[in-house]
């Protein structure tokens, strides 16, 4: 099977792309994850980190986790480098109510 689930301080997936786990945690991060490894195939893994926000969860995460960036490059192997890239945005300009018909 392959998925990935994730819950408040942990990952888990099966049969991944890097490129899908780089979107995936772009998402946890809230910040922009490009895949450069050129590493093909499925991948499982299980990632346990400390949790960035400070959103309370019922379950504590465990007091000895790492944070993500940690986790991911001691549990993984990968490195998470921070560079600045090129991010589609939209912008507007203003903003008019609609007419009534």
């Amino acid at each position: 099977k392959c998925g990935a689930a994730l819950g408040p301080f942990w990952f888990s997936a099966r049969a991944i792309s890097l490129e899908q786990f780089a979107t995936l945690l772009a998402r946890t991060i809230r910040r922009p994850v490009v895949d450069r490894t050129n590493l093909m195939g499925p991948y499982d893994f299980d990632l346990t980190f400390q949790p960035e926000s400070s959103t309370p969860s019922p379950i504590p995460a465990p007091a000895d986790a790492p944070s993500i960036f940690t986790a991911v490059q001691e549990q993984l192997g990968l490195k998470l480098d921070p560079q600045r890239v090129p991010t589609a945005v939209i912008v507007i300009d203003s903003v008019e109510r609609p007419s009534e018909n």
